[in-house]
């Protein structure tokens, strides 16, 4: 599993495609696709928007992490970092950034590689890459 992380609009989509050869096709939109369809896509993008899908369906966010890290462990994992900032007033939004944060470390820890990318420009934070 590798990792690559964020802000919005940082590059990582397009970092994904360079390094990995994806096509659009390769890579599922977390916000859109069916939650099976990640236990075997290539690349999930926005994952921090399925956390939020699997919020508002009741589902545990961190035993569907656990879950894609087990039974999709080739897979590379796109999610923004959303927990800088100002503290979001809503209770929804504040269990959101907590659990994507959650689900982001649980990835990170199963990842051999995690890649933060701050304007474009990639920076290895755990692994060897080939960035």
């Amino acid at each position: 599993m590798i990792m690559i992380t964020g802000g919005a609009f940082s590059g990582k989509k397009d970092y994904a495609k360079k390094r990995f050869g994806f096509s659009d096709e390769d890579i599922l939109n977390g916000g859109e696709c069916t939650l099976e369809a990640v236990f075997t896509a290539k690349c999930v993008a926005d994952y921090q928007f399925l956390v939020k899908r699997l919020l508002e369906e009741n589902e545990d966010a961190q035993e569907f992490t656990k879950r894609l890290c087990k039974e999709n462990p080739s897979t590379v994992v796109i999610i923004n970092e959303i927990g800088a900032g100002i503290v979001p007033l809503e209770k929804n939004d504040r269990i959101w950034r907590e659990e994507t944060g959650r689900s982001g470390c649980l990835i990170a820890r199963n990842s051999s590689e995690v890649i933060r990318l701050a304007c474009g420009i990639p920076t290895i934070i755990k692994g060897e890459s080939k960035a």
